[in-house]
């Protein structure tokens, strides 16, 4: 079966096992692909990297909200009525 890899470093599991910093340093900052017989098992991701992602993933969701509310009707309010 074919696999798209989405890294540019891959690693196996048994180097992972072996030497588990050599193998993320070998990804310079990106994400490495940890593969088992062959097939990608999943990614390590710097710290760093899993953070951006995770801030997208919440800008997305807040641009999701701020479209779903773009036609809400505008309600008035004083700051003395807060």
């Amino acid at each position: 079966m074919v696999h798209s890899i989405h890294a540019n470093v891959t690693a196996s599991v048994t180097e992972l096992k072996r030497n588990p910093m050599g193998t993320m340093a070998a990804g310079n900052g990106a994400a490495v692909a940890i593969l088992n017989r062959n097939e990608p098992a999943f990614y390590c991701v710097p710290a760093d990297e899993y953070e951006a992602m995770l801030n997208l993933i919440e800008d997305a969701e807040l641009n999701a909200i701020a479209d779903s509310r773009v036609n809400s009707p505008e309600i008035r309010v004083s700051l003395d009525d807060l």
